[in-house]
């Protein structure tokens, strides 16, 4: 049997007491759950029975907390195992009762069997790329609990009432290094390593996957002794863009800059799209001011082989001058706020943000534009 024993109280339990009324039921209705599997019986699983004495008003009384992040056991059903939840925030309803909005974990009985030939393909080339074996050594009892350790993750929600709550669980992302055997003997525990999508019944490498092995790595060749040539490819290497052996100082080029920005300022007021952008000669000049700008400079620079009037001369053509635009220069008010309501509701998932938010932009547009947003004001205020 398992025991829930009222120890003291646990973050979850605080969380859920600053809502509702703390119950304290009586020693003789503790909760003692017979464990159940299909086949082989094993404790972690989640796969309880209700005891008839146990009480179900009382929510997650007294389970030690074990982590940042909670995730409990649910239950809808007596006759199905709990489910697996991660508890996101706790809300009071209208009618005093309290819910919790929860991240829902699948295990491998919710999800097709076309899907479960993947995930066990996808775990074999883990296995193969690792240097810890998933499955090697194990008996046929492991095996069986071990597929029943896994869970998948998705990035659905639901809220359901905190009554329900039956305990604590622990839930991570499967660590290739470690061996599976450290999930088996931990009790209540489970992993997960890919995302399913309810929605449209897919199976994505969550994307907090450390990629280790040969399909990832480098090959690093031989350093060259001293004489010998490189018979590499040049096209297929880096290209070089900046020299700082340059024959000029680092005060003609901050001036070259300087000159750079002021051409930039004035070709925003003569371009209309961008005098109702930035309205005012601050902002142009602030937005002249930007990385782009100075990148395409340096790069003029470069490629005139450090000629200033040359160089010069380029970045003011006889058709006028040059404007170098980044993304958040780009993208209008609107599209910025339909981005910051996206990336509040997928996180960082930039796909899910692109289709269902961005169709029109494309996925190097938005990620360049998330990275120049998070040195903004309203990211810092935001976070």
């Amino acid at each position: 049997c398992l025991y829930f024993p009222y120890a003291p109280q646990s973050r979850l339990q605080h969380r859920l007491s600053e809502l509702e009324k703390p119950f304290k039921a009586p020693q003789s209705q503790l909760s003692c759950a017979p464990v159940y599997a299909q086949g082989v019986g094993s404790t972690g699983r989640g796969y309880f029975k209700r005891h008839p004495t146990s009480d179900t008003r009382s929510p997650a009384r007294a389970v030690p907390a074990r982590g940042e992040t909670d995730y409990v056991y649910f239950e809808n059903s007596s006759s199905n195992p709990y489910l697996i939840r991660r508890i996101e925030e706790l809300n009071k309803t209208a009618t005093g009762n309290v819910e919790a909005k929860v991240v829902c974990f699948y295990r491998r009985r919710d999800i097709s069997n076309t899907l479960i030939m993947l995930a066990d393909k996808h775990a074999k080339e883990i296995e193969e790329e690792s240097e810890t074996t998933i499955e090697a050594d194990l008996t046929d009892k492991q095996k069986h609990q071990l597929k029943h350790r896994e869970l998948f993750l998705s990035r659905q929600y639901e809220s359901l009432p905190a009554t329900h709550i039956r305990g604590k669980c622990s839930v991570a992302l499967l660590n290739e290094t470690e061996s599976v055997l450290s999930y088996l003997d931990k009790e209540d525990t489970f992993f997960y390593s890919l995302v399913y999508d309810p929605s449209v019944k897919t199976l994505l490498a969550d994307k907090g996957e450390i990629r280790v092995g040969p399909r990832y790595q480098a090959d690093i060749p031989e350093m060259l002794l001293e004489g010998e040539s490189d018979e590499r490819e040049q096209s297929k290497l880096e290209v070089k863009v900046w020299d700082p052996n340059s024959p000029l100082t680092d005060r003609q080029i901050d001036q070259f800059l300087v000159v750079a920005r002021a051409v930039g300022t004035f070709a925003r007021a003569l371009d209309c799209s961008s005098s109702v952008r930035q309205p005012s000669l601050h902002m142009s000049a602030a937005a002249a001011s930007r990385d782009i700008t100075l990148f395409h400079a340096m790069d003029t620079l470069y490629r005139h082989s450090y000629d200033l009037s040359s160089a010069i001369s380029v970045l003011v053509p006889l058709g006028g001058p040059v404007l170098c635009r980044d993304e958040m220069e780009e993208w209008s008010a609107s599209e910025a706020s339909l981005f910051e309501e996206a990336l509040e509701k997928y996180g960082k998932d930039f796909n899910d943000i692109r289709q269902d938010f961005l169709p029109w932009k494309s996925l190097t547009s938005i990620i360049e534009y998330y990275y120049m947003w998070k040195t903004t004001d309203r990211y810092v205020q935001q976070k």
